[in-house]
């Protein structure tokens, strides 16, 4: 087979959708060709302009408006904005010849099969035969789609169906036509993980495929249950989100997000295409969804949905919820449930599930009837929408951003159990379930040897998941391959030499317990082992120090133990540059304070490409005091022969911190310098990472890793820095930017990043900034704002501005 490059593709329809795919590809360095079609008639400003259709910016006036609301939309569908350039854009009379230089043509236009067809009919005049062309599509069949083109168009034609947005949504659904070639399908499923990052799943050219399928069921059987348990709209959401390993927005937040109409243009598709399903009275809607939609409550686009945003007349913001029984907003009520407490202490989602379906509470009740509802619905679903149940699980975990797809909660409650439980519930298992536990299978999952395996229902053998060989699943060798474990820490085992130290801590905060374990992982690595990672693969990588433990200590006035805590931190990040292994830092999701301090000072960072960077402890009323603050005097002065202003770099520098600035993507942090071009990298797919990052620690082993030198040539401007960075302070108080104790934070902040008050510039040691940063760290905890700023933050969850 030949092997396919991607270097250009074409997107056409530059709608929210084609536009979020667009930047995605430029995300990942591909050449993207926008088009879309041309005005029909001039607006008022192209009018008063004295403009004609003629006119290229008037043709090309909705490609380039479309792409332009989409780059400033948030979240932000692109890493950079300077990765836009990446973007060229066009219509489809004038550019669509240059269809011809691509090697993957994307339609993303309105679902309308007739409309579909005829931009096809068009590109296939100009298509260069063997390039990709795939449809965008949340339901139509593709089998129709292809009808009356070439067998070349047929056989490297299927649908590619990413989820909004783009960006952020990982599943990458791949529905094969009638004619597809196999070979086509194999490309994109890698292409789609290794490239894309994407979890990509081949699904069947089945009504809403495998993600909608199953999610529109979950989302429809909530709004039956509503009513007939009698739960408010703030209950069912406090039930369905986090506690379950769902996103925060739950059930009908989410829907608020995605449009109404778009969930009823999904669940009337699956009503009148599949007469034989099962459950297909739960896909007619209920009365006050009809009732929603003849109103328009359509959710965030239109203002109002099932939550409804007002400002008072005295100016107070506030969130109504929607009654469901009279269809009128009122102020949001509390939920609380007795079976929800009882899962307070356990940590882990997984483990929550059979607590939860034992409630004798509403919220029991709730659990039993909606996860045997859909366990009987996928169970059922098997062969029709796919052959194999982990495909099921996998979309619903990528697409709809679950921690545990509906098998992995069945067996997380016991299969036999979770037959109990539906019968309980009028409902009963396709028979190949019964036939599974027979063959004396007891779940749908097994871990061998690392690698995850799941039941193979032809063969009713465990089979192992495909696709596994480039990843390291944590969870899989935690037990079997763990060489160190404390409260803090798992250090395990990677194999090849190299260790891996994994936070276990709430939020992964790096307190003494996670410092201890670092310190045994590098003695560990530096004595019988090659070189070590630090990663995980929890939500987020590190939210930072443990500011409670700061607050106590402060609080009590033990300013020598905290000096001694503050010390330690800093030797442990100075240990990580120079012990005599390479360390390697893998960062995800939100990587803060001591987290990005941790970072900085490795030998190389493996980013995932969703990575949210920062110094941000400018919020609580301190400077970086794990060797934060000095790390950005030492990368200002490594750029100072550069040709810059040294002033001017330096500043750039401080107001990194003093901005509390978090990177929106990992590449972003590349723009201030906390991750650094040459040596640190990004890894779009997060499944990959821990793997990635064992590779590059093995072969900075294998070239031979030599310990490096402590520095002591950092330069510092000394008071030329300092007055600069002092007049700035005032102007910016007395101006009202910033309060009397933001003023005194930044003081203290521009004398460790100057060096000190010193005369002239100067060569300076690590060690000597680390007390700078130390001394200045300590003194902010003895202030009474710092210590208000830091307890509010522990009560309510936010840095208090003040």
């Amino acid at each position: 087979m030949n092997k396919r490059h991607i270097k250009k593709v074409a997107v056409i329809g530059s709608g929210i959708m084609g536009s979020g795919i667009a930047c995605h590809f430029a995300n990942i360095g591909v050449d993207v060709l926008l088009l879309d079609i041309v005005p029909r008639e001039l607006n008022d400003k192209e009018k008063a302009k004295g403009l004609t259709l003629e006119d290229k910016v008037v043709r090309n006036r909705l490609v380039n408006d479309a792409l332009t609301a989409s780059l400033k939309s948030k979240p932000s569908p692109i890493y950079s904005q300077s990765f836009a350039s990446r973007i060229t854009t066009g219509n489809l009379e004038d550019d669509i010849a240059k269809v011809a230089d691509v090697d993957w043509i994307m339609e993303v236009v309105v679902e309308r099969l007739d409309i579909k067809k005829m931009v096809f009919e068009n590109l296939e005049k100009y298509r260069t035969p063997g390039t990709l062309i795939t449809s965008n599509t949340s339901g139509i069949p593709i089998k129709f789609m292809s009808d009356g083109r070439s067998e070349d168009f047929q056989k490297h034609f299927c649908g590619t169906h990413f989820f909004n947005p783009a960006r952020y949504l990982k599943l990458f659904e791949i529905i094969p036509g009638p004619k597809t070639d196999a070979s086509v399908l194999d490309f994109l499923n890698e292409y789609g993980e290794k490239f894309l990052g994407k979890t990509s799943v081949v699904a069947k050219d089945t009504p809403a495929f495998i993600g909608n399928r199953v999610g529109i069921f979950s989302i429809q059987s909530l709004f039956h249950a509503v009513k007939e348990l009698d739960l408010t709209i703030e209950e069912v959401d406090k039930l369905s989100g986090p506690v379950i390993g769902r996103p925060k927005s739950a059930t009908f937040r989410t829907v608020d997000v995605v449009g109404l109409d778009t969930l009823v243009h999904v669940a009337n598709g699956i009503r009148e295409n599949c007469p034989n399903d099962e459950r297909l009275e739960l896909f007619k809607l209920p009365d006050f969804i009809n009732k929603m939609m003849e109103k328009k409550w359509l959710g965030s686009k239109t203002g109002q949905g099932f939550y409804k945003k007002t400002v008072s007349a005295e100016g107070q913001k506030e969130i109504l919820s929607l009654d469901l029984n009279t269809l009128e907003y009122r102020s949001a009520k509390r939920a609380k449930f007795a079976t929800l407490e009882l899962t307070k202490t356990i940590d882990k989602v997984v483990d929550r599930f059979k607590v939860l379906v034992k409630g004798k509470d509403k919220a029991g009740e709730f659990y039993r009837k909606s996860f045997t509802a859909l366990f009987a619905y996928v169970s059922n679903r098997i062969p029709e929408i796919s052959d194999e149940l982990y495909k099921i699980d996998d979309a619903m975990k990528a697409g709809f951003g679950w921690e545990h797809g509906p098998f992995q909660i069945w067996d997380a409650i016991g299969v036999e159990k979770g037959i109990e439980l539906m019968k309980a519930e009028g409902l009963k298992p396709a028979a190949w379930v019964n036939e599974m536990i027979a063959s004396g299978n007891t779940s749908f999952y097994t871990v061998k040897e690392g690698s995850s395996y799941f039941y193979d229902i032809p063969t009713k053998t465990q089979t192992k998941i495909p696709g596994q060989d480039s990843f390291i699943i944590l969870d899989n060798i935690r037990e079997t391959n763990e060489v160190f474990k404390n409260s803090g820490v798992v250090v395990e085992d990677l194999g090849d030499g190299i260790l891996n130290c994994e936070f276990q801590s709430k939020m992964n905060t790096i307190g003494g317990d996670v410092l201890a374990g670092l310190n045994k992982a590098i003695d560990l690595a530096e004595k019988d082992f090659a070189g070590l990672v630090i990663g995980n693969q929890a939500a987020n990588f590190s939210v930072g120090a443990n500011i409670g433990m700061i607050f106590m200590m402060a609080a009590e006035q033990e300013y020598d133990e905290l000096n001694m805590a503050i010390k330690y931190f800093q030797d442990t990040m100075m240990r990580m540059r120079y012990s005599s292994i390479p360390t390697i830092s893998a960062p995800h999701g939100m990587a803060l304070g001591g987290g990005c301090e941790l970072s900085l000072h490795a030998d190389k960072v493996v980013a995932a490409a969703e990575t949210y960077m920062g110094l941000v402890e400018f919020g609580v009323g301190v400077i970086p005091g794990g060797g934060g603050s000095k790390e950005m005097a030492l990368r200002a002065s490594d750029l100072f022969h550069k040709g810059d202003v040294q002033l001017n770099v330096l500043q750039e520098h401080f107001l990194t911190i003093g901005m509390a600035k978090v990177s929106t993507s990992a590449n972003e942090a590349f723009d201030t310098n906390l991750l650094q071009k040459g040596k640190d990298i990004v890894v779009v797919n997060k499944d990959r990472q821990i793997a990635v990052a064992k590779q590059h620690a093995k072969l900075m082993a294998d070239m031979g890793y030599t310990q490096p030198v402590r520095r002591t040539d950092v330069k510092v401007l000394g008071k030329q820095a300092l007055g600069m960075f002092l007049v700035g302070t005032d102007a910016m108080e007395d101006s009202n930017y910033i309060s009397e104790h933001d003023h005194k934070i930044a003081n203290k902040l521009a004398y460790v990043m100057a060096g000190g008050d010193l005369s002239e510039p100067t060569l300076v040691s690590e060690q000597y900034l680390l007390d700078l940063e130390r001394e200045a760290f300590l003194s902010l905890c003895t202030e009474r704002k710092t210590l208000e700023r830091i307890q509010h933050m522990l009560t309510k969850g936010k840095p208090l501005r003040n």
